[in-house]
């Protein structure tokens, strides 16, 4: 019987020391809060860092402004929607280039690049 406790302790303790680390390396859910007519998002990575944020209106479509980010956290999207439809200056982050997209009519209607050096940017019209 002394056996069988100190095997039950031992299991408590080891879930136990699991569960508060599980904070550290568990899943996040993405959390969606009704704020007015909008439904504000903020979606994550299987790691727990931010994937997305941004806001839907109560029909299900994007609006306003939506971030992405890496894993690692670091921003790699910068965008724009109006009921749905993308609309003005779209940034995109990939490693030492910054690409800039302009929308008008939810089409494309002008992208420039430009490389990132140090905290400079420099245009390079291609």
């Amino acid at each position: 019987m002394k056996n069988l406790m100190i095997a039950l302790v031992l299991v408590f303790s080891a879930s136990m020391m699991y569960g508060q680390d599980c904070s550290k390396t568990c899943n996040k859910k993405n959390s969606y809060v009704k704020n007015g007519d909008l439904i504000e998002a903020v979606l994550y990575h299987d790691n727990g860092t931010v994937a997305q944020t941004g806001s839907y209106t109560l029909d299900n479509e994007l609006e306003g402004e939506w971030i992405s980010y890496d894993a690692e956290g670091n921003r790699t999207a910068l965008a724009n929607y109006n009921q749905g439809k993308k609309v003005g200056t779209w940034l995109f982050y990939q490693g030492d280039e910054m690409k800039e997209v302009s929308y008008t009519d939810a089409r494309i209607a002008e992208v420039k690049t430009y490389a990132i050096l140090d905290s400079r940017v420099v245009y390079n019209r291609p």
